[in-house]
């Protein structure tokens, strides 16, 4: 998906900072380009940022463009009941590897997703990092760590309105941790009665873990009212432990007997 601005206007609408947070264009009425630009401009305010996802839209742009504004068509999404455990991440959760916390070091692991993408180009501007941070202290924006010892392993984050969290990044230093975080914020879901991850853009490393495409007119009419549930807003602090726990019983294979 491009992150260029598109020559064209015709359904773009263009923000400055003084516009009200909510000045998205309906996109139930199909206004967007084919490539999911929807907005250009305005700011990465809290109010605007919260405005944009409950409206299935995201911010996405490199350094020295202006704010990019985003909803794709189809959508990758993740169903907390349709989450794939393979064998081998079994095995690795089942083990003594990893750790697993939630919003212990949400700057450590925005910054983990940043720096694995530096290469590259990344998204993660300054600007981007001080505007989640924002909306972690406040509440909205939650991590989750992977530890191996005392390095963060991997991790992920993302932003948790009424029953949707929507994931931004997520980042591995070693094997499976970004998977761990992954099946962490599942339980996590399961327990909070959250019942759609939203993961922007489809990927072959989220298909393992048992995500799909979903049209956007489906996904914004599920969003418009999980999104405005009254979902827990406030740190989901949880303490390092280790990640035998995030393996439900029914997952673990019977042993043969013989």
């Amino acid at each position: 998906m491009s992150r260029t601005a598109s020559a064209a206007t015709g359904s773009i609408v263009f923000l400055k900072p003084s516009d009200p947070p909510e000045s998205f264009p309906d996109l139930t009425r199909g206004t967007a380009e084919a490539d999911g630009l929807v907005a250009v401009g305005g700011d990465l305010t809290p109010a605007r940022l919260l405005a944009a996802y409950g409206r299935g839209i995201f911010p996405w742009y490199e350094e020295g463009q202006p704010v990019l504004w985003w909803s794709p068509d189809p959508r990758a999404v993740l169903l907390p009941e349709k989450l794939h455990i393979s064998r081998t991440l079994r095995r690795t959760l089942l083990g003594d590897r990893f750790r697993v916390s939630v919003d212990l070091a949400f700057g450590a692991v925005i910054a983990g997703c940043a720096d694995t993408r530096a290469a590259t180009g990344t998204w993660i501007t300054p600007e981007m990092r001080s505007a989640y941070l924002c909306l972690h202290t406040l509440g909205y924006a939650h991590s989750i760590e992977i530890w191996r010892g005392s390095d963060l392993a991997g991790g992920l984050y993302g932003i948790a309105l009424g029953d949707v969290f929507f994931g931004e990044s997520m980042f591995s230093r070693v094997p499976d941790a970004s998977k761990a975080a992954l099946v962490k914020l599942v339980r996590l879901a399961e327990d909070q009665g959250i019942t759609l991850i939203d993961c922007q853009v489809a990927s072959r490393h989220l298909a393992t873990l048992g995500s799909q495409l979903m049209p956007r007119d489906e996904f914004l009419r599920q969003i418009q009212t999980l999104s405005a549930a009254a979902g827990r807003v406030g740190a989901w602090r949880a303490e390092p432990r280790p990640t035998q726990s995030l393996v439900r019983p029914l997952e673990i294979p019977a042993p043969l007997h013989v």
